[in-house]
């Protein structure tokens, strides 16, 4: 770091949520089933991930319209938390 980097030191060494994930080490296809196919090799994984609710945080905070993200679908995300109207 130089004397003209002004980012937090911590944030620059904390780890990330992702570096905890389950997903880390599972082929990522699983995470993006085709249209037909259910999630479900996915969301095992999900379901033993201590990252979980992180990584379903992020996908909501970001809107991601596809993939598995914290154990649930697309389809399931909005179904659970619908986009807040302003």
């Amino acid at each position: 770091m130089t004397d003209t980097d002004t980012r937090p030191r911590m944030a620059l060494d904390a780890p990330q949520w992702r570096d905890f994930a389950l997903c880390r080490v599972t082929d990522p296809e699983a995470f993006f089933p085709e249209t037909g196919e259910n999630g479900r090799p996915a969301k095992r994984v999900c379901s033993g991930c201590e990252v979980r609710d992180a990584c379903l945080a992020e996908a909501l905070a970001h809107d991601e319209r596809f993939g598995i993200w914290g154990g649930l679908t697309a389809a399931e995300r909005r179904k659970h938390y619908p986009k807040r109207h302003r």
